[in-house]
């Protein structure tokens, strides 16, 4: 089968939970499942902006089964309480770990849980928001956990003693990627565990490559880029593209009949392009690396996955 993301599978009966779904990427990936005819949760921590997002897709699609689920990646009380809601479903046939930070703080902070900021919201909230739903996902028959990479994975080195950069000089940028790298990790290393447990729910990655909100049409109160903003974003056209556009791999490794677990998914220009699959960065699927990182994860959320 040909993938086409203009004719999407139809997913009538499917169910999807999305978390940062009132903006960005998430707000795309939850516009186009719900546009092929998924009951989609909204997960998000601006209630306001997903109200917005909720009527935008409506607007889209009238019929549209939207559900708004407070959830701070942020806050573990908060996820636990989203992730309670999420397990309860009688079916979910995928999740998808977008929420996040991109521009990370200049200095190390952390989060109402003592965790490094951008790791706790990157890969901890969403370690333990998967945590969480696996129940409803494995009682789903071919259910998939989505994650999101980053081209950032490719441009710093990981630290496994040092994952919350406690001890070394912090840096905003590393925080990040780093955090992407955990996230893309956890994403193979939980496919690889559902495996070995006879699971048959799977696990994907993928990445949206270089996507900006100048390049992506306006949506009121989801996106809404100043006249300088698209003038700016519109100067880098050649190596960017929209944040719709930028979707298509996550909504290709959440719904194409054809994907595997394992697979990893992206532009296949690295920044832009239609959706294919492409070979992650090295680190991400060392088992040793793996180990440490989930290790750290279950350290830091109390939580024992798989």
């Amino acid at each position: 089968m040909t993938w086409t993301p203009d004719d999407l599978p139809l997913q009538t009966g499917k169910v999807a939970a999305v978390s940062g779904a009132n903006a960005g990427i998430g707000f795309w990936t939850a516009y186009a499942l719900a546009g092929a005819g998924a009951s989609v949760h909204l997960l998000a921590r601006n209630s306001q902006r997903a109200d917005a997002a909720v009527r935008a897709i409506r607007a889209h699609v009238p019929s549209a089964n939207v559900t708004v689920i407070p959830l701070d990646v942020a806050d573990l009380s908060s996820v636990r309480e989203a992730g309670a809601r999420l397990a309860e479903l009688d079916r979910l046939d995928v999740l998808v770990n977008n929420a996040g930070i991109v521009h990370a703080p200049r200095h190390r902070e952390r989060t109402a849980d003592g965790l490094e900021l951008v790791t706790g919201t990157n890969f901890f909230g969403s370690f333990a928001l998967t945590a969480a739903a696996l129940p409803a996902l494995e009682r789903t028959p071919g259910s998939r956990v989505v994650s999101l990479g980053s081209l950032a994975t490719l441009l710093v080195r990981l630290d496994t003693d040092d994952l919350q950069q406690e001890r070394g000089r912090y840096s905003g940028w590393n925080a990040y990627a780093c955090s992407k790298i955990m996230l893309s990790s956890f994403g193979y290393e939980l496919d690889r565990r559902l495996v070995a447990r006879g699971s048959a729910t799977r696990s994907l990655v993928a990445h949206p490559g270089y996507s900006i909100s100048g390049r992506t049409r306006t949506v009121p109160g989801v996106n809404e880029p100043t006249r300088l903003g698209r003038f700016v974003d519109t100067l880098q056209t050649p190596f960017t593209q929209s944040k719709e556009r930028g979707a298509a791999p996550i909504v290709r490794a959440a719904i194409d009949p054809a994907a595997e677990g394992g697979t990893f998914y992206g532009p296949k220009y690295l920044v832009k392009g239609e959706s294919v699959v492409l070979k992650p960065a090295r680190v991400t699927t060392d088992t040793r690396v793996a180990a440490a990182i989930w290790a750290e994860a279950e350290v830091a959320t109390g939580i024992q996955l798989l």
